[in-house]
């Protein structure tokens, strides 16, 4: 391919995009959209190409930032632009890790807490979720009578920033079977929710789980 300096100006990536639509660049057109330059003794059309010829799309949607960065002509600011462009797509299409539930409701949330259902001592459970909405982690933070004691920020807090976790779901059970909660309920999710304020976590959803019912507050 002729080097982009030397294309007329109506097939250069760019303007070849704004002309005749997106639809209508090939592969390493877009590719080189994207990346902007190239590298020394080689334009960025050149770059693209080599680049997807060594990684199928494919391939090369599935490579972190690490294997990103390493690859000639890229380097660390390209491979975050990539990647955020990549991310962008999945989200577009819900493309997920199959392997990872996602929490799109508080139904949802309730299918991954079934123990709580027939657990005899109230539990206090929280859901870590990542950007996509999907469960990254899952810890039980207490178990027995529900207190600002046992339901501390910190412990909460921590698994979050371990597993990189951008919301949470709070839950726990009433063995009781009443699904309302309590005045100690209400207050321990309005002091957690100041906390990830401050943290930049969201609260999700606070659930209250009984035998056959639940209640999000």
């Amino acid at each position: 391919m002729s080097k982009i300096k030397n294309l007329a100006r109506h097939e250069q990536p760019r303007e070849k995009l704004i002309e005749k639509g997106v639809e209508n660049l090939r592969d390493s057109e877009l590719m080189a959209i994207l990346l902007r330059t190239g590298i020394e003794g080689k334009d960025v059309l050149k770059v693209s190409e080599e680049i997807l010829n060594k990684f199928p799309k494919k391939k090369l949607l599935s490579l972190d930032f690490e294997k990103l960065s390493k690859i000639k002509g890229l380097g660390p600011a390209k491979a975050c632009l990539l990647l955020s462009a990549f991310e962008l797509t999945k989200r577009a299409l819900e493309v997920e890790d199959n392997n990872l539930p996602t929490i799109k409701s508080a139904k949802d949330a309730v299918a991954q807490l079934q123990e709580l259902r027939t657990a005899k001592k109230e539990h206090f459970v929280a859901l870590y979720l990542n950007a996509r909405n999907q469960l990254v982690h899952k810890e039980t933070i207490s178990i027995g009578t529900l207190n600002a004691n046992l339901v501390h920020p910190r412990e909460i807090y921590k698994p979050a920033i371990d597993y990189l976790a951008v919301s949470i779901v709070m839950a726990h059970n009433h063995p009781s079977g009443e699904a309302e909660p309590s005045e100690d309920d209400i207050d321990i999710a309005n002091e957690l929710k100041i906390a990830g304020g401050y943290l930049g976590i969201e609260i999700k959803y606070n659930i209250v789980i009984t035998n056959n019912n639940f209640l999000e507050y």
